[in-house]
């Protein structure tokens, strides 16, 4: 199963529009995953538009946009735990592992963006994944998201950037 893995869009806040390659990225995957910040209604509608099937939740910039704050799909034999990881930068690993852990006991993947900064970590026997901000939003250095392919309970992730 090809997932879509992005977060951090903040449209129109910081960006005008997800860029063209990641949108195609969207578009082939199975499932797409969105870790909050969309920023609008707006941002939010042109991701359902593009996804196949989409889990996504709120960020802290996601107060209007009506999603969950934590979210949970099994895809490929594997659970995704979404959530923004809102907080300070130090910690957002033990914030999202700890989030993880109560939604989970299955082999699991915590999925969650806030720093802008691109993660594949284990943490504390958690997989931890920040695919950055997809429109290379302040304060991200670089344009990132995610795509991860899943099956049999194996996961094989690439980075993509524009």
């Amino acid at each position: 199963m090809n997932v879509a893995v992005l977060s951090d869009t903040h449209i129109p806040s910081r960006a005008q529009r997800t860029p063209a390659p990641f949108r195609e990225r969207i578009r082939a995957a199975d499932h797409v995953i969105h870790a909050g910040d969309f920023d609008s209604k707006g941002a939010l509608a042109d991701v359902q538009d593009l996804a196949p099937e989409l889990t996504a939740v709120s960020g802290n910039m996601d107060p209007r946009v009506g999603l969950p704050g934590v979210a949970s799909v099994d895809l490929g034999g594997v659970t995704f735990v979404v959530t923004h990881g809102t907080g300070r930068p130090r910690g957002w690993a033990d914030r999202v592992a700890g989030t993880v852990r109560e939604e989970s006991d299955e082999p699991r993947v915590g999925v969650a963006g806030h720093t802008h900064e691109l993660v594949d970590t284990d943490h504390r026997g958690v997989r931890l994944l920040n695919p950055g901000s997809a429109t290379g939003a302040p304060p991200a250095d670089r344009t990132t998201m995610l795509t991860v392919e899943a099956g049999g309970g194996d996961l094989d992730v690439t980075v993509h950037e524009v």
